[in-house]
């Protein structure tokens, strides 16, 4: 088979090309998929780069989603068939031809969702409705994000809605919030203008601002803190500055702020079954009526991966870039 392997780490631009690989076949407990799209994460590129939280052994395989029909079956596995469309989130070197992963990691798709959906089905909404749940915001309070043009960002705004939550987004620019406004999600405000606090604490409108969520860090970190209620919590997300978080001594001290991280994996790994299946049943529910959407930029071939690859770390970009065998 075919698969998209790196023998170093670096720029996934640079580093990452196609290689004929043995087809894997699936052990007791195991599942053999055939992939039919895959998505372009940020942590995927993290990976590649070397300087994410996990680090494979090279030479490695790369991604982590796709979604697939089930090719071969490995003894004791009954409660999937050969030729089921399934998905993975979290199962890595997806980005082949064919992947195995542990039957308990496959998730069925529903007929009613396309492969385009199917495919970011799981690692982007279930980040952002974990995150979501996690915060455990009360009746009358806000959340507060940065980055809400991204794929959690707009995820996380749009999950907010089906629970009656409200959430204000920073974009950079004005055209990131009317395009966000275009798709039905409201409280945005573009941090390009000089009046951009003074917008947050009109749409807040006296609620308190009780959990802020960082996706960019750096200065932006506390612009965040600066505008949470006192005992208020910022969540990092993620980094997308690459910068560390820049914060006052004075706003978390004299606010009682609490300033925590968000891994999904851990989060995941650690969930509870039940809880696990009662937010997968509020995923799969919102994918199917469109109160969440998950637009697709573009479709490459593994061929074309690096070029891929330079789409996905575009900025301005509206959806996500799948890869295709």
């Amino acid at each position: 088979m075919r698969a998209i392997v790196q023998d170093e780490f670096g720029d996934p631009a640079r580093v990452l090309k196609v290689e004929e690989r043995p087809l894997p076949e699936p052990g007791a407990g195991q599942v053999r998929v055939r992939t039919v799209l895959s998505p372009i994460h940020n942590h995927d590129l993290w990976t590649i780069r070397g300087t994410y939280g996990f680090k494979p052994t090279l030479p490695a395989g790369a991604g982590t989603e796709a979604v697939g029909v089930v090719d071969a079956l490995g003894e004791g596995v009954t409660a999937l068939a050969v030729g089921q469309r399934v998905v993975t989130g979290g199962t890595f070197g997806v980005w082949a031809e064919a992947f195995v992963a542990p039957a308990g990691a496959l998730i069925p798709v529903p007929d009613g969702l396309s492969d385009e959906v199917a495919a970011q089905l799981v690692a982007m909404p279930f980040s952002a409705l974990s995150l979501l749940d996690s915060l455990d915001v009360k009746p009358g309070e806000i959340i507060l994000q940065n980055a809400a043009n991204g794929a959690v960002g707009r995820l996380l705004a749009q999950f907010a809605a089906t629970r009656h939550e409200k959430v204000i987004g920073l974009v950079r620019r004005q055209h990131d919030a009317d395009a966000l406004a275009a798709q039905g999600i409201p409280n945005l405000v573009a941090t390009s203008h000089d009046d951009w606090r003074e917008r947050v604490h009109d749409l807040a409108d006296g609620a308190p601002i009780a959990v802020a969520v960082d996706s960019v860090g750096g200065e932006a970190s506390g612009d965040l803190l600066a505008l949470v209620s006192e005992g208020g919590t910022l969540v990092s997300f993620g980094s997308t500055a690459g910068e560390p978080m820049r914060l006052s001594s004075g706003d978390l001290i004299f606010k009682q702020a609490v300033v925590k991280g968000f891994w999904g994996s851990k989060v995941s790994s650690a969930m509870e079954p039940a809880k696990r299946a009662e937010l997968f049943g509020e995923l799969i529910r919102a994918a199917a009526t469109g109160a969440i959407t998950l637009p697709v930029e573009a479709v490459f071939g593994f061929d074309q991966v690096r070029e891929a690859v330079e789409v996905a770390t575009r900025s301005g970009r509206t959806g996500k870039v799948l890869l295709r065998p």
